[in-house]
């Protein structure tokens, strides 16, 4: 039997997550009567006429809403909602939250339950008792000689326990004259106990280990919780080759203010290291960061970052995760206001670290005409205009300090407009043809800054072209493949040409102050405009892209899916400037799904001209369960001179479960160009029930010659986990405090 309602709620649980997400709660949920099935062929089913109960034996489910109940037997009455349940009973309600005992009277319309020995939880919280009621004024559940704990065991290695506990569900347990007790023996005495289910209060972590460039190590966090608008963290770190550093975390909000993350980090560098370019970085280092947020009114939004930083390594040297995100973070404050086809920008980005180029800001306006159709004409409209005084500044790396003058700046104020009309046409209901012509107007004022000579103008770009696009689709509902998991097949093709010319613009880029230019990239750039926002790099151009995008779609268990999505596309330059081809490369993107756990995806860069590829990158993985998974990827791309020295990479990522405790991941990256073994990962999970620790070592060899070694062991409390689902894999430098 207790085989039998595993099963039963194993079936159910996908279908019970969704439906308890989207459920509203239950005086939402239409009177529609319970839902009562016999699980087993041998059940019986007594019915008494006169109440409208019905009793069934061997095996009862009775289902209303998003709740469902499983019992040996079960006396249920349609109308009125109550269920006597007694054997084995387990009750799921909306949210997840499971209760299990061997007696239970429930109200499913009501939710007023009461029983005897029960257990109950919401991970990652547990508690088990002797007996339970409802108190409806409350909305909570009160279990005599009761306790609670985060351990998911039978015999849990910690508990509270108290003759009353209260549990509001999703909201808080509470405790009077409770005692702590790991395993047997009482440890602590609380007169009063209160514990959030919304989030762990307070709570310390640590990370001890060794890396060969800051020594032994010990990195500690204390997480404290005032109220839901105010909490944050106090961090203190020793490293036995750098020194101490530390400082606070603080998360704060407040009607009609929003919200805001403050985060300061000091030390004293006791071994700062001498880089290239830089003659020495200072020993006093510190980092301030903060994000702000806000809606103050519907949509009207604001935001804003401050990222501080007393010399260009601190994020390289301490927050490891954070650089490879972002190497170069930006200061800016901006304010976005959206109307049903307009939205206004405004931005303000001062230069917060002064060995950053930056482009300032101060500040750029922006309005955006989104496309719309001229009153009852087939035209549309669509428009982007600014108004902004911009800096340029160059960092001065050749000083002896960090860079105590902004030298080498020039700035203008540039007020730019641009505004097209389209015309969207369909041909034999399936053709779309659109083409558009627009004008973009942009006025410079005298550059000022050392070394300019740019005088006060203005430039007139003229633009125009058309799109062509058409869709055609196929439908082989017999087509069956088990080797590609094949159920019935869907094929979309969607060929595009896309035609743009701009003549000769009045003013070339050179002659203009550069503020939003190219940076250098491996892919395509937009052709047309607004999409295309380098405004001062606009330039001539005739050039037609051709994209051939084809999607193969299939039935498999979770629904429709993807078994290829692939893109192919590529310039044709009717008109050249210096060092360009008549063809660009050929770009393909592609994904490709044979099984539900399996895919293969690849971006390469293929020229004509030379006749090789320029890049490419696939990355297979497989994940068939959650025993095992593997990764393999490579990674190549030529020496350019816009990009460097390019790369030659494999890639391997493989995790395996030994069981429920024991748990493995590794991770290589080797460089075939030079044949270096780059990065070696290793991890061991281990699950302490109420706790998950990992012991992990990674070397990297840099190119420089140096090697960093290191070695952590992270313990993380399960009820407060330190990272999120997943986030030590995608970012795995957190296990080693990077």
């Amino acid at each position: 039997m207790k085989l039998r309602t595993f099963l039963c709620l194993l079936a159910l649980s996908p279908l019970l997550a969704l439906r308890g997400a989207e459920t509203p709660p239950a005086e939402n949920v239409p009177d529609t009567g319970l839902i009562i099935t016999a699980i087993d062929t041998n059940a019986s089913v007594q019915v008494n006429f006169r109440t409208g109960e019905m009793t069934h034996t061997n095996g009862v489910m009775v289902q209303y809403g998003p709740a469902v109940l499983i019992a040996d037997r079960a006396t249920a009455s349609s109308q009125t909602g109550n269920v006597e349940a007694r054997g084995n009973v387990v009750l799921v309600r909306e949210g997840g939250q499971v209760w299990r005992g061997e007696q239970l009277r429930y109200n499913f319309k009501t939710r007023v339950m009461n029983g005897s020995v029960f257990r109950t939880g919401q991970p990652p919280f547990f508690a088990t008792g002797e007996s339970f009621i409802t108190d409806p004024a409350t909305k909570s559940y009160i279990g005599t000689n009761a306790y609670f704990t985060t351990d998911d065991n039978p015999v849990p290695n910690y508990r509270i326990r108290a003759k009353k506990i209260v549990i509001i569900p999703g909201k808080s347990i509470e405790a009077r004259h409770a005692m702590l007790y790991l395993g047997d023996v009482p440890v602590f005495y609380f007169p009063y106990y209160h514990k959030s289910l919304e989030r762990h209060e307070q709570n310390f972590e640590f990370l001890p280990g060794f890396r060969s460039s800051w020594g032994p190590f010990l990195l500690s966090t204390y997480n404290w919780y005032a109220s839901p608008n105010l909490h944050g963290a106090l961090n203190l770190d020793l490293r036995g080759l750098r020194g101490v550093a530390g400082g606070p975390d603080v998360w704060f909000a407040a009607p009609n203010f929003g919200e805001a993350l403050v985060r300061y980090y000091l030390t004293e560098d006791q071994d700062p290291r001498s880089k290239v370019g830089f003659d020495k970085t200072p020993e006093t280092r510190q980092r301030l960061w903060v994000n702000y947020q806000n809606s103050p009114m519907t949509n009207l939004n604001l935001k804003g970052v401050l990222a501080y930083q007393s010399d260009p390594l601190i994020i390289r040297d301490f927050f490891e995760s954070e650089y490879h995100q972002n190497v170069q973070p930006k200061s800016f404050f901006e304010v976005n206001q959206q109307f049903s086809n307009w939205s206004v920008d405004a931005l303000a980005q001062p230069r917060a670290n002064d060995f950053q180029e930056t482009v300032e800001r101060l500040p750029d306006v922006k309005l955006t005409g989104l496309r719309q159709q001229l009153g009852p004409t087939p035209l549309y409209y669509e428009s982007e205009s600014s108004i902004g005084y911009f800096r340029h500044i160059f960092p001065d790396i050749h000083t002896n300090q960090y860079f105590p003058q902004r030298t080498n700046a020039y700035a203008a104020t540039r007020a730019d407009t641009f505004h097209q009309i389209l015309l969207p046409w369909t041909f034999f209901g399936w053709l779309n043809v659109t083409p558009r012509v627009g004008e973009r107007v942009s006025y410079y004022s005298e550059a000022e800054g050392r070394g300019t000579t740019l005088d006060e103008q203005t430039r007139n770009i003229f633009n125009t072209g058309a799109e062509v696009t058409w869709k055609a689709s196929r439908v082989y509902r017999q087509t069956e493949n088990e080797l590609l998991d094949v159920h019935g097949l869907r094929h979309i093709i969607q060929p595009s040409v896309n035609y743009v010319y701009i003549p000769d613009p009045d003013t070339r880029p050179h002659e203009l102050p550069q503020f939003d230019t190219l940076l250098p990239t491996s892919r395509l750039l937009p052709l047309e405009y607004p999409a295309f926002n380098s405004i001062d790099s606009i330039d001539s151009q005739q050039a037609i892209r051709v994209g051939l995008w084809n999607k193969l779609q299939t039935k498999r268990e979770d629904g429709l899916d993807y078994l290829l999505n692939w893109n192919v596309y590529g310039d044709w330059r009717l008109s050249r400037h210096h060092g360009q081809r008549e063809f660009s490369d050929v770009y393909s993107d592609m994904d490709f799904k044979p099984r539900s756990w399996l895919t293969f995806s690849s971006e390469t860069r293929y020229s004509i001209g030379e006749g090789q590829f320029r890049e490419a990158g696939h990355v297979m993985t497989i994940g068939p369960n959650d025993t095992w998974s593997i990764q393999l990827g490579h990674l190549y791309r030529e020496n350019t001179p816009e990009l460097g020295i390019g790369n030659n990479l494999i890639r391997t990522t493989l995790f395996y479960r030994f069981n429920e405790n024991w748990a493995f991941r590794t991770s290589h990256y080797f460089e075939a160009r030079d044949g270096v073994l780059e990065y070696q990962y290793y991890s061991v999970y281990r699950d302490f029930r109420s706790w998950t620790g990992a012991l992990t070592l990674r070397w990297r060899e840099n190119h420089s010659g140096s090697e960093d070694f290191t070695i952590a062991f992270t313990l993380s409390l399960k009820a407060s986990p330190r990272f999120g689902v997943g986030k030590d894999a995608v970012h795995p430098q957190r296990l080693i405090g990077g």
